[in-house]
């Protein structure tokens, strides 16, 4: 009758063979479980230092102050374009295009003394001034512009400066 049994038998060299072995495995992996806790102990004072800040300032607390601060910009800045918007809509209403031509009404004065001047808003409504120089006095006429024309008819000097403001260009505020 065959055994179907494989008999093994250790020699006590063999059985140090095998325990110098594991003996080194051993001491390899404590030496790595040594350096691995040397390496954990630096990273947890690193954390501890990152967390704790500068002054005993925790990075907690340096965070919620940046978030309010943060907070508080954010309503600023809606309070900013708020006014904005207010300065942008007052501003349509107020004189932005100007036009203005120095003339010798009389030509007897040697200078060009007279002058026409167009002041208009976004809309080109305003008016024209027109002041004649001459030897007796200066006169002074104004007429009322609506949307860019003139109920009176405008003299040629008027027409030039009236001409000027609605070509000057007016930046939109975005």
């Amino acid at each position: 009758m065959e055994s179907n049994y494989i008999d093994f038998y250790f020699t006590v060299d063999d059985f140090l063979i095998v325990f110098a072995v594991f003996a080194l495995l051993i001491a390899v992996i404590f030496t790595l479980l040594l350096v691995n806790l040397g390496k954990t102990r630096k990273i947890r004072k690193k954390y501890e230092s990152f967390m704790q800040g500068k002054n005993a300032e925790s990075l907690e607390d340096t965070l919620i102050t940046r978030i309010q601060q943060v907070e508080t910009l954010l309503e600023s800045e809606k309070k900013n374009r708020e006014n904005i918007q207010v300065i942008s809509d007052s501003l349509k209403n107020t004189f932005q295009k100007i036009g203005m031509v120095k003339y010798d009404a009389f030509h007897e004065m040697g200078g060009k003394l007279s002058f026409s001047l167009a002041l208009l808003d976004q809309k080109n409504d305003g008016f024209i001034i027109n002041a004649m120089h001459s030897r007796e006095g200066c006169y002074t006429y104004i007429k009322e512009i609506l949307n860019g024309n003139s109920i009176i008819v405008l003299a040629e000097e008027e027409k030039e400066a009236l001409n000027l403001a609605m070509e000057s260009e007016v930046k939109k505020i975005s």
